[in-house]
């Protein structure tokens, strides 16, 4: 009988809290509390998905709910798409009786692929709201993007399916030659281009003042045989460097704005001629510049900036560059490498390194690369003058020869970051005069701020009025007129601007 009483009142137990409070829900009465009243998607390119965006909705209540409805107030017709904790609902634009636990949350994931057309044409943005229930219960989450026009260019498809290719290097990789009428890089909108870019034999690709190209994941440019490059950039009067060229990847959200690698590179192929570059940048590139030359013209480069490569900021090999106010940082390996000899001349130029755990310097000089035939070529010259070389790492100057090929190289009036003692002959700063000249070891440039990759100095710098007037260029980077004697690096030293 005992027995039977105390299996009745487990039973009587188990039943009753089957039908516990816990497991019941209420309507929802329109309390929700978000993270967010508006969620801005940034910029997204006509046509192009956007990355994902979150939401966090939370009940504080102490009852589990059930909203009736979370929808898009465009309903089906929206560009928006979302997943609510989980679930894709009707094609990710309503979602109907979504429970949410008293006293928790869940998370709300937005993207949009929208087409310029569906902005409106005043302002170019896209919106609709995310809705939650409805009535007097309704609740509103704005959404907010903005939608840019652009040129694309890309591989065509063959009704096969097979994307054309280029040779490159024996490989065949997605790209295509421009026509003539896609040799003119204006400023009337920005270009997005996908796979490689080559401008035929022949031809000259030329970017106007103010010329935006966006490349694609595993995309660039490349300057075929006899093909030539110019970037007329031009001096700008503002920080959105309206006249300035500018090259980087395809993603415009912030998160993106400083990560390495997004594209290719730039390749000015073995035999391309006459190259020339003005106010120029580069970002985020897996080698911003990568310059093959053995016809040795020269390739010229000026006020031009180069940030976050993965492996270089240029790469040349056995290539002829005659550079002036150029500014490099962050690269993974060297943020100048001249490598299998060529003739080189640098001058008012900052080359910096400041990538996390790169044990690679600043500069790197060789007269051989691994793998070539033959394994040396001459180092006919590489001068640097009224320079800056610098960086996070112990030493920023590498000089790798090989006694079988010329390598002539010179410093005059630079800042040379070198900490260690050595014994090797390349490196007597202070007593080769064939090679050293003037020569500021080991002192702190001062940097205004290196991690936003400004490399501006004022009059604290150790390499304030150390130029050389002989080498001077007239005006800096940013258009600055040089005193005498000049500051070293592509920056004339001005007052920092005050913190607010």
């Amino acid at each position: 009988m005992r027995t039977f009483f105390i299996l009745f009142t487990i039973g009587i137990l188990l039943a009753t809290s089957s039908c516990r409070s816990d497991f019941e829900t209420v309507a929802s009465t329109g309390d929700l509390v978000f993270s967010k009243d508006t969620v801005y998607l940034d910029t997204v390119f006509t046509n192009i998905g956007s990355s994902t965006y979150q939401l966090k909705v939370y009940n504080q209540g102490k009852k589990d709910i059930t909203i009736p409805t979370i929808k898009l107030g465009k309903g089906l017709s929206s560009k928006y798409r979302m997943t609510v904790d989980g679930m894709h609902g009707t094609e990710g634009k309503i979602f109907n009786n979504v429970t949410l636990l008293a006293k928790d949350s869940m998370y709300v994931f937005i993207e949009t692929t929208a087409a310029i057309t569906d902005a409106n044409p005043t302002d170019f943005l896209y919106t609709d709201q995310i809705q939650f229930d409805s009535g007097a219960n309704l609740q509103n989450v704005e959404l907010v993007t903005l939608i840019q026009d652009a040129t694309f260019l890309y591989p065509k498809k063959s009704s096969d399916g097979t994307i054309e290719t280029l040779p490159i290097n024996g490989k065949e990789v997605e790209g295509f030659f421009l026509e003539d009428n896609e040799l003119q890089f204006t400023n009337q909108k920005p270009y997005v281009i996908y796979g490689y870019a080559a401008v035929p034999e022949g031809k000259t690709a030329t970017f106007d003042p103010g010329a935006r190209v966006y490349f694609h994941a595993n995309s660039g440019l490349l300057v075929s045989k006899n093909a030539s490059l110019n970037v007329n950039g031009a001096l700008s009067s503002t920080e959105k460097l309206e006249k300035e060229v500018i090259f980087e990847g395809d993603r415009l959200e912030p998160l993106y704005s400083d990560i390495p690698g997004q594209w290719g590179t730039i390749w000015l192929a073995d035999g391309s001629t006459n190259n020339t570059i003005n106010h120029l940048t580069i970002k985020n590139a897996t080698t911003g510049l990568f310059i093959e030359n053995s016809d040795q013209t020269t390739v010229s480069i000026k006020n031009t900036q180069i940030y976050n490569s993965v492996n270089h900021g240029i790469l040349a090999q056995n290539g002829k560059i005659k550079g002036e106010n150029i500014v490099i940082n962050r690269a993974g390996l060297s943020s100048l490498a001249c490598l299998y000899g060529g003739n080189y001349q640098f001058t008012h130029c900052t080359f910096n390194n400041n990538w996390q755990g790169s044990q690679q310097s600043a500069v790197y000089l060789s007269n051989t690369l691994s793998g070539a035939t033959p394994e040396t070529r001459d180092l006919i010259q590489a001068t640097f003058n009224n320079c800056i070389i610098y960086g996070s790492n112990t030493n920023e100057l590498l000089l790798d020869k090989k006694s079988n090929a010329t390598f002539v190289y010179q410093f005059n009036n630079c800042l040379i970051k070198y900490s260690s003692t050595s014994t090797n002959t390349d490196y007597q700063f202070n007593t080769d005069t064939q090679h050293y000249n003037g020569i500021i070891l080991n002192q702190d440039p001062k940097f205004y701020k290196v991690s936003q990759n400004k490399f501006n100095i004022d009059t604290n710098s150790g390499a304030f009025a150390k130029g050389n007037q002989t080498y001077n260029i007239s005006l800096d980077i940013i258009g600055n007129s040089r005193t005498s004697p000049p500051d070293l690096g592509a920056y004339q030293s001005m007052p920092f601007p005050k913190s607010k």
